[in-house]
């Protein structure tokens, strides 16, 4: 125990000697979350609209109106030739192209069945769907209020409707920034942990300074727990402080038990300073150790529900998700800070990160050569 405390004291000063170092563990994480929670959003907000009024109208002025009070839509354009509506689809100037046909409102009034048009820009099938929904709604709300004007004062019955009750749980307000604070603080100390321990242990073979440490007493257990320890509060320090951030600057609510949260950031941990320290065993620079793992996070981010729903992927990729930690672990996060499950919720995750810590830290040790062994 006693040479792992001196393993300890010796790279806390090693880390915080190396200025090339410190701004990558305190400043960098920051700044990420301050400005990926506020970037990465799938919100659509003022779709640029080129308006094609072929009746012009009352009712197709009122239609008008709600596009334009919708704080969804921008109408950029208008004009009655569906050329010059493709033409700024082309060209982006417009992401919809909105067609009021004409005897719009003739055909309203005679109770005869009408179609309004909409072209859109598909290139990202995410948000033209999203588009569609929007104008699709302001299209339906339309239609409503103008059945209900020319039903005032009619004897007509009509047919009664069903009032929708609705409730958001888990993120009341709509507000995107809870769902990506928690995915991307999972990012944060990821990075942190996967990329610091790879190459600090490569700096040392750079530096020469690996093989004074091989040929001492100090055993290779010894040596790996010294050398990850100090990553692995540093990564929960890293969560703590990001945690923090979030509170203050997105007002995210921890509806969960921290202590839970912190207890399974620890065994998460351990995974990715295990894959972190495989790829210190495998490389022989700081730079292939920084490919390396940069290719591992991506496949990991990427495939990890922070940026596309897992049920929305093809089957095999979901099979795969199951050995990706990140992905368990981003779910472990959201159900935790945003639904406050308790341990049993995320019984299953737990399982599957503790499976992989132990298989991760087994080939790792197993791969790392000391010679005076």
């Amino acid at each position: 125990m006693r040479i792992i405390l001196f393993i300890l004291r010796k790279e806390f000063i090693q880390i915080f000697r190396n200025k090339q170092m410190l701004p990558i563990i305190f400043v960098m994480p920051i700044l990420q979350l301050l400005i990926l929670v506020n970037a990465a959003t799938f919100e659509i907000k003022k779709v640029n609209v080129h308006l094609i009024d072929r009746d012009q109208s009352t009712y197709s002025a009122l239609l008008r109106e709600k596009f334009s009070a919708s704080s969804n839509f921008n109408i950029v354009n208008s004009s009655f030739s569906e050329k010059a509506g493709i033409e700024d689809l082309s060209k982006n100037k417009a992401g919809m192209v909105v067609i009021i046909p004409k005897d719009f409102e003739k055909d309203l009034r005679n109770n005869i069945k009408t179609k309004i048009q909409f072209l859109m820009n598909a290139e990202d099938s995410y948000s033209s769907g999203i588009s569609y929904s929007y104008g699709n709604s302001i299209v339906s709300s339309f239609s409503e209020s103008i059945l209900s004007q020319a039903l005032q004062g009619s004897q007509q019955q009509t047919t009664p409707t069903i009032d929708i009750e609705y409730s958001h749980w888990y993120n009341q307000d709509l507000d995107y920034k809870k769902y990506m604070a928690s995915g991307i603080l999972v990012v944060l100390i990821t990075m942190i942990a996967t990329f610091l321990t790879s190459m600090n242990i490569v700096r040392e073979k750079e530096i020469g300074t690996i093989e004074q440490l091989n040929v001492t007493p100090i055993k290779k257990i010894q040596f790996i727990i010294g050398k990850l320890i100090p990553f692995l509060i540093i990564g929960l320090f890293e969560l703590a402080f990001g945690l923090v951030i979030a509170i203050i600057a997105f007002d995210i609510t921890i509806l969960g038990n921290i202590f839970l949260l912190f207890g399974l950031a620890f065994v998460y941990l351990l995974v990715m300073l295990g894959i972190g320290l495989w790829i210190s065993t495998v490389t022989e620079t700081q730079q292939q150790a920084m490919f390396i793992a940069w290719f591992i996070m991506v496949i990991f981010i990427l495939m990890g529900g922070l940026f596309t729903p897992i049920s929305s992927m093809p089957d095999w990729a979901q099979t795969v998700t199951i050995f990706n930690p990140v992905a368990q672990f981003i779910e472990i996060m959201r159900r935790v800070l945003l639904k406050g499950s308790g341990f049993k919720d995320v019984t299953t995750q737990f399982s599957l990160l503790v499976a992989y810590a132990i298989f991760t830290l087994s080939v790792s040790i197993f791969r790392y050569k000391k010679v005076s062994d």
